[in-house]
């Protein structure tokens, strides 16, 4: 136990979490190479939504973004976050892609990558690790944390242990709903680094409140490396604030070793860029506080507004509280999955289904059978066969890798956009988003990026196209099934309004994916 590292998360997950990954690179530039100065165990500047937000409202090439940080971090190394098979879009992609993607991240400067699966299902995570190794890259495997009768300081250590033995260089634990508490963060980091060799790093938000504490008690276990965000951008959806954590160390034996006057510095840079997004509305007050009902009901903050969210536009608020305990049933009908993006988004909207419908399952959208099927992987505990077969009927389960299933696509996506190719990446950018990018290659082919870039709500894909399963029916549940599907899928902004024949569902921020619920 010694010096603790912090890695910077200003440049991804601080402004993800609190203004819907909006920051613009010519933002982030002028303050990279005092970044750099800081002496930082790894600055986070990729990955997560920014690929998708960069190209959807910035009009922004990610690729050209990491080589421009990377031209001015010259000391420090940068990070990314991966979603394992999922890369960052929205579905399992073929290995041939998972393993491109890799080596061009590497070579384009990505030094770090940490790859998550959202079951925390290894199998998920093994090409991405595998791959980052081979580049060269540091391949950090990540445990997404939860609370469930099955989850237990066992599972968690042996979780970390498969993933040592898999090639990871390091350990992430991802708090994505700030449910980690200080005494249990004490234990688990105790039980962790007890069954494996390599560093271990927390990743935590500030939502529930119990952050900072968190941090404190972890770093008395041994923890290596925390994630945290420099103050103006800090708290609230984002990670606890980097400089009291520093001060809070000094004179320490887990003394960080960062200047407080150079922090100082790098926030004066970003204090009034904040007050700019409070102003303008893209930064939302409530996103800056504290929800500590996540600790009551040990589902992430932004879910518990979704589903009030859904109920207040169906007329059905007085369901709050038979969604709020069906939430934690479909849970454990569903083997116990981790709360983060998909599996929140898929929990929830069966739960408001289930209650709306006053018939369990009796509107499945097709995220929920796909989990049941095991199209998104192994669950931490076996699916009754009761819920298999009221769900899938005959229908055969998924036992193998689900990405196993899935032909080479690179060559067929290459000349699907073979006339819009500038650049290698560019196949990869249309394989994650082909919609969103083709879009943003034609304005770059006619010289139109230089316009001011959209600031509408992204718009949801048609409901027959987001839920290619429907039977056609047009009922009511089945449309409002499709929109959600749809705006999953679209990542659709909060606020945001779809009409359906007798609803009217309003998106909320869980359901973008990695912006409340990394």
């Amino acid at each position: 136990m010694g010096k603790v590292g912090i890695t910077e998360t200003i440049l991804r997950d601080a402004h993800q979490s609190l203004i819907a990954t909006r920051m613009k690179t010519e933002e982030m530039l002028p303050i990279v190479e005092k970044l750099d100065d800081i002496g930082y165990h790894s600055l986070e500047a990729w990955g997560g939504a920014t690929f998708d937000s960069c190209i959807r409202f910035l009009n922004e090439d990610p690729w050209e973004r990491l080589r421009k940080i990377k031209d001015k971090a010259k000391k420090t190394p940068l990070q990314m976050l991966l979603r394992g098979q999922n890369l960052l879009g929205y579905k399992h992609y073929a290995d041939d892609v998972v393993e491109y993607f890799v080596q061009k991240a590497v070579a384009n400067g990505m030094d770090i990558i940490r790859i998550f699966d959202a079951l925390n299902d290894p199998r998920n995570m093994e090409t991405a690790i595998q791959a980052c190794i081979k580049e060269g890259g540091h391949a950090q495997g990540c445990i997404s944390y939860t609370t469930s009768p099955v989850h237990n300081l066992e599972m968690f250590a042996n979780d970390a242990k498969r993933l040592e033995d898999m090639g990871a260089n390091s350990i992430c634990i991802k708090d994505m709903a700030g449910l980690l508490k200080p005494f249990d963060a004490y234990e688990l980091i105790t039980a962790i680094k007890e069954k494996i060799k390599i560093p271990v790093q927390l990743h935590t938000h500030y939502t529930s409140g119990v952050a900072s504490m968190t941090y404190l008690k972890a770093i008395e276990a041994g923890v290596d490396v925390v994630d945290t965000a420099i103050s103006p951008m800090a708290g609230g959806t984002s990670q606890p604030a980097t400089e009291p954590l520093v001060a809070s160390l000094q004179g320490t034996k887990h003394d960080t070793g960062l200047d407080l006057v150079k922090l100082s510095e790098i926030a004066a840079y970003f204090r009034p860029m904040k007050d700019k997004w409070l102003e303008s509305g893209l930064l939302n007050p409530k996103m800056m506080g504290v929800d500590a009902n996540a600790l009551i009901y040990q589902v992430p903050g932004g879910m518990l507004s979704n589903l009030v969210s859904q109920l207040q536009q169906s007329n059905a608020m007085d369901k709050y509280e038979a969604v709020l305990e069906e939430v934690p049933r479909v849970r454990e009908d569903f083997g116990f999955p981790p709360l983060v993006t998909p599996s929140s988004q898929i929990v929830g909207t069966q739960a408001v289904f289930n209650v709306l419908m006053g018939e369990r399952y009796k509107m499945v959208p097709k995220e929920s059978k796909g989990v049941v099927k095991g199209e998104y992987g192994t669950t931490p505990a076996p699916i009754s066969e009761e819920i298999r077969k009221k769900i899938l009927g005959d229908e055969e389960a998924i036992t193998c890798r689900p990405a196993d299933l899935i032909e080479p696509e690179l060559d067929k996506i290459r000349e699907e956009i073979k006339d819009l190719i500038e650049q290698d990446e560019d196949v990869l950018t249309y394989a994650l988003l082909p919609q969103v990018a083709k879009k943003f290659f034609e304005m770059r082919k006619n010289g139109t990026l230089d316009a001011p870039a959209e600031e509408e709500k992204p718009a949801a894909k048609a409901p027959q196209e987001a839920n290619a399963d429907s039977n056609g029916e047009e009922e009511n549940e089945d449309e409002l099934a499709a929109v959600i599907s749809a705006a999953i899928a679209a990542e659709a902004e909060p606020g945001t309004q779809y009409t359906v024949r007798g609803f009217r569902q309003v998106v909320s921020p869980w359901v973008l994916s990695g912006r409340l619920n990394r």
